[in-house]
């Protein structure tokens, strides 16, 4: 069995402790991986801390050339990487190939990225510029279901800013990260990255540790409350992206064949594991029986298996936890709406749901009101756009959104109404590196992604200087 270690100020060590990691397609321990305890985190910490000023002096040139190594390494393990991803998170191998292709165009993006000196005044009294400055020592906490691409976001635009950076994975999909950090040790400065794992039990640690200056965190709203609790201590910089509940309204003038497959697509990716997935549908009240049959036959046709399988469509959910929850949700969407695909667990090993399509449900129902980041897609019905558009806002989150029509001056009238930091039209997940993607409500704060999401690892610094000599300035 393979065992993983954590990296620490450029070397690999184990843990005072191990931890399982179980494929979710099997439910069987295929891997061992080190875990961290607090003496071991202000190591990573301390290591950091340590490395940051000879790499924050580095210029920008040679920063970007370690950058690009390291993703020319990542890109000849490109399949490696994919196949390791599949294994511990679940995801069908094509969908890992194409997550890991992703992560390695973000790591392409940022090393190409600089924020020049910008000139805010310039007259023959004065001159007044702005720079930006690197932070110090950046807590990057990732979650399972993205393991590899969502550690993209935070790590390269961190590093090419001249910050360094310590990661914590998710401990149920923690060796993507480890095994990332082989190419992190040679490629990069002792101590530039460094690579922890935990049980969940050293996030408090991590993110009020005083000599941490910004933490980057993707992961449920409620957790991301208590990483933001944590960081108030120090006053430190923080992101956070947090959960969605997403809504897609389907205006009457769509045919539901052309728009389910692609409304289909945007619930189940990943195993609707996704904070940007459709996870409510509002359709018209005359197109609703038709979307809901087209959905069905969708749902009955998807292929759900183990994702190394070839032909897989959908894999498992990731852990037992998140499988539990799910099936909760769709007892209690039993009670309240009506199941027209899906419904039952698969019998055999492995966290297997197939794709669950639910109409006639109520609004206050726990599928609609809360995020069940699972294959689980609730219909819902509307008379008028008003009608659907209040429903959609009706919610604490705001991360996404889609409005589908063949009329794109009426979707805009439509979108521009929707709360959230994201609002696609006619398509969905469509996330290019350089725009940046942010979170509403109580879907977080701070960007990710583009120019703005790379000025979250800096400090605005204004430099503000007389032309006059001393003196002269105030006569």
């Amino acid at each position: 069995m393979t065992q993983y270690k954590m990296l620490i100020n450029g070397k690999f060590v184990d843990g005072a402790a191990t931890l399982d990691v179980v494929n979710p397609a099997t439910e069987e321990v295929f891997a061992t991986c080190a875990r961290a305890d607090l003496n071991q985190l202000n190591e990573a910490v301390a290591a950091a801390k340590a490395a940051f000023p000879a790499w924050s002096k580095t210029p920008i040139a040679e920063r970007r050339k370690r950058l690009e190594a390291l993703s020319a390494d990542f890109k000849a393990m490109h399949e490696e990487f994919a196949r390791l991803l599949t294994e511990e998170q679940g995801k069908p191998l094509p969908h890992a190939m194409y997550e890991v292709g992703g992560a390695i165009a973000m790591i392409d993006y940022f090393a190409a990225q600089e924020l020049p000196e910008k000139v805010l005044r310039d007259n023959e009294n004065e001159r007044i510029v702005q720079q930006r400055a690197p932070l110090g020592v950046v807590a990057a906490i990732t979650p399972w279901n993205f393991p590899v691409i969502l550690l993209m976001l935070k790590v390269p635009a961190a590093l090419i800013m001249g910050n360094t950076v310590v990661i914590k994975p998710a401990p149920t999909t923690p060796l993507t990260t480890l095994k990332f950090g082989e190419l992190c040790a040679k490629h990069l400065p002792p101590g530039v990255v460094n690579i922890i794992v935990d049980q969940n039990d050293l996030g408090g640690a991590l993110t009020s540790h005083p000599d941490v200056a910004k933490v980057a965190f993707t992961g449920s709203t409620e957790t991301g409350k208590k990483v933001m609790a944590s960081v108030s201590s120090t006053l430190k910089r923080l992101t956070l992206e947090l959960g969605g509940n997403d809504a897609a309204i389907v205006l009457d003038d769509v045919d539901p064949k052309v728009a389910a497959p692609q409304v289909f697509a945007g619930a189940t990716m990943n195993a609707g594991q996704v904070c940007l997935a459709i996870k409510r549908l509002y359709v018209h009240e005359s197109q609703y029986d038709a979307m809901c049959e087209e959905l069905v036959k969708l749902a009955n046709e998807t292929i759900v298996d183990d994702g190394m399988k070839q032909g897989t469509q959908m894999g498992p959910v990731q852990n037992k936890q998140q499988y539990e929850k799910v099936l909760g949700y769709i007892e209690d969407a039993r009670q309240r709406g009506k199941i027209i695909a899906g419904g039952e667990k698969l019998n055999r090993k492995g966290y297997f749901i197939p794709p669950t399509i639910v109409r006639d449900i109520p609004d206050d129902a726990r599928l609609v009101r809360e995020e069940q980041f699972g294959p689980v897609l609730p219909v819902l019905r509307y008379k008028d756009v008003d009608d659907a558009v209040a429903r959609a806002n009706d919610t604490e989150y705001g991360l996404g959104g889609t409005v589908w029509s063949n009329n794109l001056d009426r979707a805009l009238g439509v979108a521009q109404r929707i709360e959230s930091g994201t609002v696609w039209i006619n398509k969905h997940l469509d996330l290019p590196p350089d725009i940046p993607f942010a979170g509403a409500k109580k879907s977080g704060f701070g960007s990710e992604m583009g120019v703005e999401g790379l000025e979250e690892f800096t400090q605005a610094r204004v430099i503000n200087m007389s032309k006059a000599p001393p003196g002269a300035a105030h006569a």
